[in-house]
């Protein structure tokens, strides 16, 4: 009786309708245990983000992972039961229906080239728990990335705005003030005290937040101020 071993191996392909290299070919098994908690560990800071963002952060943040692609991140949390998050609660932090003028973006076209340019202001919703949530305003040297101030609190008036921008002050002052067109940086106490300290005032327009985002990458400002709140604990 004749073993395999015995038979050329282009009778055996022929006989299988084989190719040769399909003869040859042993399946190579990747070992993902880096990449599991990689995304473990992204998913973990970022709750909400879905496997386009995943993969974004992973090729920001690990060389290893530079070309990792959106599908393979979706299989992978797919595998791991990470696939279906919950739908992230979706909090306004502008409200620009008010009386208060407004002003031209002086920053549209600007080349930012120095520290204490051009500041920008923005708030975001931070959770705690599950339905607890608290705001956070910031501003931003757009050259430095350094946040200049900062506040928190549970509402949105311009008390939070105003005192972000105080602790801002004590530290530095722009030529630029720019932000969104929301009350609360728009409401008179705000604006006096750009005045007295002779900080330009400019605004994105209604419906453009791009304008306001000088965040990396395609993260908008607010994500970019969580993010930076997040890291900072």
């Amino acid at each position: 009786m004749k073993l395999k071993s015995d038979y050329p191996i282009k009778t055996l392909c022929d006989l299988l309708a084989l190719s040769r290299s399909s003869w040859y070919y042993a399946s190579i098994e990747h070992d993902e245990s880096e990449l599991q908690k990689a995304v473990e560990r992204v998913v973990g800071q970022y709750p909400t983000y879905g496997s386009r963002r995943v993969a974004h952060q992973l090729r920001r943040e690990h060389s290893e992972f530079k070309t990792i692609g959106r599908k393979r991140v979706r299989r992978v949390l797919g595998e791991m039961g990470l696939k279906m998050r919950r739908k992230a609660v979706k909090k306004q932090t502008t409200d620009s229906r008010h009386c208060f003028p407004r002003y031209e973006n002086l920053v549209k076209e600007l080349d930012v080239v120095r520290p204490d340019q051009v500041w920008v202001g923005d708030i975001t919703y931070i959770r705690i728990g599950d339905e607890t949530f608290v705001y956070l305003a910031i501003l931003m040297d757009v050259f430095t990335r350094i946040i200049r101030g900062w506040a928190i609190g549970s509402g949105l008036g311009v008390e939070l705005t105003l005192q972000a921008l105080h602790r801002a002050l004590t530290r530095g002052r722009p030529e630029i003030h720019h932000s969104d067109q929301g009350l609360q940086y728009a409401a008179t106490n705000y604006v006096e005290v750009l005045a007295r300290h002779k900080v330009q005032i400019s605004m994105a327009a209604v419906g453009h937040a791009e304008e306001n985002g000088y965040a990396d990458g395609y993260l908008t400002p607010a994500e970019f101020t969580a993010q930076w709140y997040k890291r900072s604990l």
